[in-house]
């Protein structure tokens, strides 16, 4: 059943609102906490009880940071390292070239540094050496060191981890492992087929942050004390979301207290990357996942390696600001060569259909650096799981990205397994894969069939699911930080969103590139101000600018709006439609 009675919004949907089960477990939670109906609404959804909702809204890292000795191999990878501390021998550290791969090495660079230890820093180039360790790096950094350590990579890499001949490996990762293990002295990783998979939701850099935690106990034991770690969580925080790992479990107090450490600037090169992104508010999850992620990111997409990872480390701040300016170029490059991408493939994509289970696009020469944001824009467009593959020569290296429920990685896992790949890997949500241009069509055909299986494709257009309804005149700040407190929001935790019946448009115009700005009334001298991102050109937007007087049911997440000091209530808008 619809709620409000839309069954078709202005954007075309459906809205989905609490079941009459949630509602009484809501009213019932306000009776046992006292907290306000709307705060209750959000914490129901999240399918927290009410004798836990004061912990939950009060994540403490002490009380959720599991013990990381339950992962197999933590208490002999950081004996190793701790070792190679002491006896002053010689680290190399292998990174994945994303913001969770560079986040992790600079963990582990600012912690060695603490310890009066430098490390070498080793990114692959993404279109000339690839994803993970290769021969190559390895033999020629095995030569020169007495120990690497492979971050946010290594779990599948057999061959390259063989040929570090002379230094031995340690791996800390989460993408999913295969049948075996590599011959490296630990394989630290939530996501080995021998772990139970309680910890599976880590990214990298939270399982790096675990292995620090193992060391700094190991120190204690020893009589010696370790670097401060909670001073590190802003760099976890950035790869968690930036990775887009469920906010759930340890996740949401890693980043909560993330959020507050890098609130301090404290970091040369995030105070350098905020400053380049115009960031001038206190950081939120929106701030890591679409200004400070993405910039980090573009180093390692179409431009230098290991520039994100060097700008995490970095103590120069005017090295800081060349580095962050450089990302920002870069980042702005990315865009238009993504833009470009992305039309060709959703035109591909439409015309193949947008039915199946998967979603897919395949095109000569598109760089492998954009190919997964646009398999990103394809499943959100579509709500299914997407691949996007650039061809060259025989092959063709891709991205996906999949949807709540369906495990991609494992599917491209067992397409490799199955020789429709010649290399692929990743986790659920996000995967990688190189096949070969012959088997382009079977590969793909058989991945929509596993996929199938999982439930995909079995939903339409994404319903729009509301928490409940508020009145206009409740949309007021304190209430909006009473919302905020059942967060951070995001991945495996979506931000509460709210109807608001029976609106009126006192104005609306177009701001910035395409974007929509409206006042709303709730007709009783209550106004909010609402704003909706790219949306002008849009049938909401047209609708809007062409109210005639008319009401509207609106929908959205409430935020708070800060300009000069000052703090206001403010609609991010999703969507509206028709009132009665």
């Amino acid at each position: 059943m619809s709620y409000l009675g839309v069954e078709t919004s202005l954007t075309g949907r459906r809205w989905v609102g609490p079941t009459l089960e949630a509602d009484r477990a809501a009213d019932a939670m306000v009776r046992i906490t006292g907290l306000d109906r709307a705060v209750c609404q959000v914490l129901v959804r999240r399918g927290v009880p009410a004798e836990e909702a004061a912990v939950f809204l009060e994540p403490r890292l002490r009380d959720l940071l599991p013990d990381p000795r339950t992962l197999k191999d933590m208490e002999k990878a950081a004996a190793r390292v701790l070792s190679a501390v002491s006896r002053r021998e010689k680290i190399a550290i292998f990174a994945d070239y994303d913001v969770d791969g560079g986040s992790s090495a600079a963990l582990l660079i600012t912690w060695l540094r603490a310890l009066g230890r430098e490390a070498t820093l080793y990114v692959p180039d993404r279109i000339d050496e690839g994803y993970g360790p290769n021969v190559p790096a390895m033999q020629a950094l095995a030569k020169a060191h007495d120990l690497i350590i492979c971050v946010d990579c290594g779990t599948l890499s057999h061959e390259p981890i063989a040929a570090a001949t002379g230094a031995d490996v340690v791996v800390l990762d989460h993408h999913l492992g295969g049948e075996t293990l590599p011959t490296a002295l630990a394989v630290v990783n939530p996501n080995r087929q021998d772990e139970d998979g309680d910890l599976g939701y880590l990214c990298a850099a939270g399982v790096v942050f675990l292995m620090l935690v193992e060391a700094g106990r190991q120190m204690r034991e020893a009589g010696a004390k370790g670097p401060d770690l909670m001073a590190l969580l802003d760099l976890v925080a950035l790869a968690t979301v930036a990775d887009v790992a469920p906010l759930i479990g340890v996740n949401r107090a890693l980043v909560r207290q993330g959020l507050v450490i890098m609130a301090r600037r404290e970091r040369a090169g995030l105070v350098a990357l905020c400053d380049v992104s115009r960031l001038d508010t206190a950081p939120t999850c929106y701030s890591l996942g679409f200004l400070l992620g993405p910039r980090v990111n573009a180093g390692g997409r179409i431009g230098k390696a290991d520039l994100g990872a060097r700008l995490l480390s970095t103590l120069d701040p005017h090295e800081a600001q060349a580095m962050a300016a450089r990302l920002d170029e870069l980042n702005t490059d990315r865009r238009a060569i993504e833009a470009a991408v992305r039309e060709t493939a959703m035109a591909q994509a439409e015309a193949r259909g947008l039915e199946a289970p998967l979603v897919w696009a395949a095109g000569e020469g598109w760089h492998p650096g954009v190919v997964g944001i646009v398999a990103a824009r394809l499943k959100e467009a579509t709500n299914r799981p997407a691949v996007v593959i650039g061809l060259a020569g025989d092959e063709g290296k891709g991205s996906g990205r999949s949807v709540a429920g369906v495990d991609l990685g494992a599917s491209i896992h067992r397409l490799e397994s199955e020789g429709l790949l010649l290399r692929g890997g990743g986790h659920k949500m996000a995967a990688g894969l190189t096949v070969a241009r012959d088997k382009l069509e079977p590969a793909m055909e058989r991945l929509s069939e596993l996929l199938g299986k999982q439930g995909a494709g079995a939903a339409g257009p994404a319903d729009l699911r509301l928490d409940g309804t508020l009145m206009a005149s409740a949309a007021q700040v304190p209430l909006i930080e009473k919302i905020e407190t059942a967060g951070p929001y995001g991945a495996g935790a979506p931000a509460p969103r709210f109807a608001l019946p029976d609106m009126g448009v006192t104005f609306a115009k177009q701001v910035g590139e395409g974007h929509l700005k409206v006042t709303l009334t709730d007709g009783m001298g209550t106004k909010l101000e609402a704003i909706s991102f790219g949306a002008w050109d849009s049938p909401l937007g047209q609708r809007m600018a062409q109210h005639g007087g008319g009401r509207f049911h609106v929908a959205g997440r409430l935020e708070v709006n800060t300009w000069n000091g000052r703090q206001t209530a403010q609609l991010k808008l999703d969507d509206a439609a028709e009132a009665g």
